[in-house]
């Protein structure tokens, strides 16, 4: 991937969550969210220290409270699914603002919101400190399937060549008159989902065929030699142990 395909949801940095190597990042995220999804949902107040943990990783990064929040608003129809949850669970109820609530619901709803949120924001984090070649980078010294990475690889280079193509097409659409506003044109609005399609899957074959042309063996190569040292495994670890040791305290008191 060259250094002009960014990502909305990097944001540049050189703090010293930055310069941590991808793949001490990924299992740091990893390990964090573990820790939340094990923790009991009556343990209100761990949650509330996960977040803290966030909050001091976002202080170290650079990161404003307000940009995460903007991002995180990709979890609302999740947030829909727990607002339905407390009307329709089962018994027992209680009243609420002339409503009957159910309590499992409201636990679940509860545990959903929390867990979800806290997930959203652990992988925005991730996102927002790491570039995603260095994530594939990552994911390349965690031995993940090569084929995994050559797919992820290949997705991310060619995204913004789709999208500029999508583009053109509604340019020209557009030019001849075509209004995507008037419901009568769904169906050349959707003609031209297929055409945009056919000509993907055409540039994937001829990708596909330049890259055989030239010695392609089926791995992508080695993104960077660079070494993750000890210090590195124990600067990311530390707010995982944190967690750890919250997630443990939840099943204690519970």
């Amino acid at each position: 991937m060259g250094a002009g395909h960014s990502h909305p949801l990097h944001l540049p940095g050189t703090s010293p969550v930055h310069r941590l190597p991808a793949e001490v990042k990924i299992v740091a995220a990893f390990l964090g969210v573990v820790c939340v999804v094990v923790t009991p949902r009556e343990a209100f107040p761990v949650f509330a220290g996960y977040l803290l943990v966030l909050a001091g990783v976002w202080a170290i990064a650079g990161i404003p409270p307000g940009w995460m929040a903007r991002r995180a608003l990709i979890e609302a129809p999740f947030v829909v699914l727990a607002v339905l949850l407390p009307l329709t669970g089962p018994d027992p109820r209680v009243e609420w603002l002339g409503l009957s609530l159910s309590e499992p619901g409201l636990l679940g709803a509860w545990n959903i919101l929390v867990k979800g949120t806290l997930g959203v924001l652990t992988s925005l984090t991730l996102a927002a400190t790491t570039p995603l070649r260095d994530l594939l980078l990552g994911l390349q010294r965690l031995r993940a399937p090569a084929i995994v990475v050559t797919i992820t690889t290949l997705m991310l280079r060619y995204a913004d060549v789709i999208a500029a193509e999508a583009r053109r097409m509604r340019l020209a659409r557009i030019s001849r008159g075509h209004d995507p506003r008037f419901l009568w044109q769904a169906g050349a609005t959707a003609r031209g989902i297929g055409s945009l399609f056919v000509r993907s899957y055409e540039r994937g074959e001829r990708v596909h065929l330049a890259m055989l042309s030239r010695g392609w063996a089926g791995r992508m190569p080695q993104l960077s030699t660079d070494r993750t040292t000890p210090r590195h495994w124990l600067t990311a670890m530390a707010p995982v142990a944190v967690a750890a040791a919250l997630a443990v305290t939840g099943w204690l008191t519970t």
